[in-house]
């Protein structure tokens, strides 16, 4: 597994998203792009991260900037959790893991002593020429979203 890095050109994926149809990061050359990492739809901090990375949608536009979400569930749980949250932002579906692998969010975690694999919840802003600007690891989700929205602003206007 490679450690990514500020700087590194940021992995490639095509992936079902939520509603049918595919998200890839190459489609999004131009552009800005927040890439959320969470481990499960529909659990408390998943939730809240994404309803805070939706309340901010049109604020991620306005500044140019693709917000995707990522989680090894199903397309059909991504959609049911869109419709339950009144989701505003694409979830991409990697259940084989390949991207999740690829940014090194797919890791050994531990629980109440029992050790197992899961996405530890990890955010990538990756710039319009695709290159990797910031990496946010082990987020804690209050006020995550307003401190990526900040960092999205803060990136020089691409050329």
């Amino acid at each position: 597994m490679t450690e990514l890095t500020v700087g590194s050109q940021a992995p490639d994926f095509s992936l079902p998203r939520d509603g049918g149809g595919t998200l890839s990061l190459s489609s999004f050359i131009g552009k800005p792009v927040v890439l959320f990492f969470y481990p499960k739809d529909d659990t408390s901090g998943c939730t809240a991260e994404a309803v805070a990375f939706s309340a901010l949608a049109d604020d991620f536009a306005a500044a140019g900037a693709v917000v995707i979400g990522m989680s090894p569930d199903p397309v059909k749980s991504h959609d049911k959790f869109v419709a339950k949250h009144a989701l505003s932002i694409p979830l991409a579906a990697d259940e084989n893991k390949s991207a999740l692998e690829a940014y090194g969010v797919w890791k050994e975690k531990s629980m109440y002593g029992r050790k197992y694999m899961g996405v530890e919840r990890t955010t990538v802003l990756i710039d319009a020429e695709g290159k990797i600007s910031r990496i946010w690891d082990k987020v804690k989700v209050p006020g995550h979203a307003n401190e990526v929205l900040e960092a999205v602003k803060a990136l020089p206007a691409s050329s």
